[in-house]
């Protein structure tokens, strides 16, 4: 029986002319992430996993190969298809996380609702149970700047899975939290990711929070070079990310 996979790409490559030459940022890479499946990408600075990441979420065009979401070649699109692709199918939270500051917590996830002409009584019912989920019942109407980093986060989570998207994508979303915030936000994510039968890729410099994922890629050079699986491979990688 041929696997399915939410997520695949073939033979990625990405360059960039520079004064210098040609900078090959992401070099021949293939990967495939099943729906509900997490997925962690990591590696030094510059190794090319966050041009990999942008390339993923439809912002970056590769300069040749294949990205297949649910079937459909990201680059080979146009722009308005690849923008209708992210706002459809693609979930996003950033290191810092974008919320509208004059928006509450309730109206930063409605907002991704609003985008796709989407927000009815049940989008709403949705956005407030999500945020429940997340242990933000008693935050609906905070604005952004009335709650911790761990919070605002929280809500940046539920605005890239309240649309429903194919596949969600996070970048280095513990950088500005501690340890333990850190610890909560990615267990959350990588809960609702298995339950919502998500595709999820999240990129970190943080090796401890690969304990919560179920694979681990590392980039180096703009290589793909070893895949981590199962629970002991990765627990030795988190080990030694705690050192």
């Amino acid at each position: 029986m041929t696997e399915t996979y939410a997520l695949q790409t073939k033979s990625v490559i990405k360059t960039y002319q520079t004064d210098f030459g040609t900078i090959q940022a992401v070099d021949d890479v293939s990967l495939e992430v099943k729906a509900g499946e997490f997925v962690a990408l990591v590696g030094p600075s510059g190794s090319g996993k966050t041009t990999m990441l942008s390339i993923l979420a439809a912002l970056l065009q590769p300069s040749s190969g294949q990205i297949l979401l649910d079937g459909e070649d990201l680059a080979t699109m146009g722009e308005l298809d690849r923008v209708s692709m992210r706002r459809e199918k693609i979930g996003f939270t950033f290191q810092a996380n974008n919320l509208v500051p004059y928006l509450s917590a309730v109206e930063n996830v409605e907002l991704m609702l609003r985008l796709n002409n989407k927000l009815d009584k049940a989008g709403k019912l949705r956005a407030r149970e999500l945020l429940a989920r997340l242990g933000l019942g008693e935050r609906f109407h905070n604005l952004p700047g009335q709650m911790s980093g761990g919070q605002q986060q929280r809500v940046a989570i539920a605005r890239a899975l309240i649309h429903n998207p194919s596949l969600v994508l996070a970048d280095e979303p513990t950088a500005s939290l501690d340890t333990e915030r850190a610890y909560q936000v990615v267990e959350t994510f990588a809960g609702l990711i298995h339950e919502q039968q998500r595709a999820g890729i999240m990129v970190t410099h943080d090796l401890r929070m690969c304990e919560f994922v179920d694979r681990v890629l590392m980039m180096q050079d703009g290589k793909l070079v070893r895949t981590y699986t199962g629970r002991n491979e990765i627990m030795e990688l988190v080990q030694g990310g705690r050192h």
